[in-house]
């Protein structure tokens, strides 16, 4: 019987654990971007929404069974996961945020060329003896990285700073600046009666609009915000806020929000939210470089952030200069949220600004660029290594790949 020849083209395999937000947002572009290439692409997960979107663009997915956090269960985790790469055979490896990252680098040990992308440090989003097994994971796992992508240099700067001794790569996020765009003021899943229609209900002006996008959890910040709101209501009562997303302290959140605060819960689309709002702030306690931000400023609007990793290298120096504050501190974000509510033509110039730095700066096609050049550079055959331990392309091979 006649066999198929093999395919030619180097075969990339993702790793994800989370499956939502903004990770499964890079995974998503990446691979359509790579399947738009020709190039063979496999995801393993644990399902969710991410593997549905994957399956849509034509992706093999292949279900990987792990939990979010490291546990009792990695062990199998990882057993499970060799098993699907010996079945996969990929040229290449490319695992996303700590869970994956750890059971990857355990699972192959640098036999095959791997990229670990934090999106954020493990160590940052945890304090005390469980930060310290964290950076100690991640100084020993380094060996096992052939490259660790940071999405901002300030996130790079972190991980040297712990002791993270790789070879670093820094390729910042981009987003689909198609779909983020400005667009006509319109209803964001609305029955018309809370404003966002442009009106309050009454055809009275609409009252300023704030949304936070994000999953419902301690690293975004949530709870600071609603403590600053208090202040923002004393200077703008008719102030309004809402908050984008699901996760764990949805409730705990609720108990604690002022009654006019609404809770819009996971959406489809957020694009209706990110035009239908007047300024987005995101709070957050870490990050590596926020996707939310970018997504606002696409479509036009002001940000407010916290100054963590990546944060001010999403924005241009303008909203730098004015829309960043010290995370943890409702009083700043009051003020800084007061402010530009109060100043329409302001909030208008920072918007276009801000559209015109995505657009420039952080397009997802550049983004996805820079990571195909990334994997053409790893994927030159380079000495045996040591043990299985990932070392750097020799200087030769890197110029060889652009001859």
């Amino acid at each position: 019987m006649h066999q198929p020849a093999p395919d030619p083209r180097p075969r990339v395999l993702h790793l994800a654990q989370p499956v939502e937000g903004g990770v499964a947002r890079v995974v998503l572009d990446l691979a359509h971007a790579q399947l738009a290439a020709g190039l063979p692409v496999t995801v393993a997960c644990p399902g969710g929404e991410l593997a549905a979107g994957l399956r849509e663009l034509g992706a093999d997915v292949r279900h990987w069974r792990a939990g979010r956090s490291p546990g009792p269960g990695l062990p199998g985790e990882v057993r499970r996961l060799a098993r699907l790469i010996d079945d996969v055979r990929p040229a290449l490896v490319h695992a996303h945020s700590a869970k994956a990252g750890l059971a990857a680098r355990l699972a192959v040990r640098g036999r095959t060329p791997t990229v670990f992308q934090p999106h954020a440090w493990s160590f940052a989003a945890v304090d005390g003896p469980t930060a310290a097994l964290a950076r100690r994971w991640e100084r020993w796992g380094a060996r096992w990285a052939h490259r660790v992508v940071c999405v901002s240099e300030a996130e790079r700067a972190t991980g040297v700073r712990a002791g993270v001794h790789a070879v670093y790569t820094v390729i910042p996020n981009g987003i689909d600046t198609t779909r983020f765009a400005p667009a006509a003021r319109a209803a964001a899943g609305t029955d018309g009666t809370d404003g966002t229609d442009g009106t309050d209900g009454t055809g009275e002006p609409a009252s300023p609009l704030v949304v936070c996008v994000g999953r419902l959890c301690r690293q975004k910040g949530q709870d600071v915000l609603l403590r600053a709101w208090e202040d923002v209501l004393r200077v703008l009562p008719r102030a309004r806020l809402v908050l984008v997303g699901d996760g764990p302290d949805r409730e705990a959140l609720r108990r604690r929000a002022h009654p006019g605060v609404r809770f819009a819960g996971a959406v489809g689309d957020v694009v209706p939210w990110y035009r239908a709002a007047d300024l987005v702030v995101l709070p957050s306690r870490w990050e590596g470089m926020a996707l939310a931000p970018l997504e606002a400023l696409a479509c036009g609007r002001p940000v407010v952030l916290t100054d963590v990793d990546g944060a001010r290298e999403s924005l241009p120096p303008a909203l730098a200069a004015r829309c960043l504050v010290p995370p943890e501190d409702p009083v700043a974000l009051a003020g800084a949220v007061t402010g530009l509510l109060s100043d329409p033509p302001l909030r208008a110039a920072l918007g276009d600004q801000g559209r015109r730095h995505v657009l420039t700066t952080h397009d997802v096609r550049h983004t996805a660029g820079r990571v195909a050049a990334l994997y053409r550079e790893l994927l030159v055959p380079a000495p045996a290594a040591n043990g299985g331990t990932a070392q750097p392309v020799p200087s030769e091979c890197r110029e060889s790949i652009h001859s």
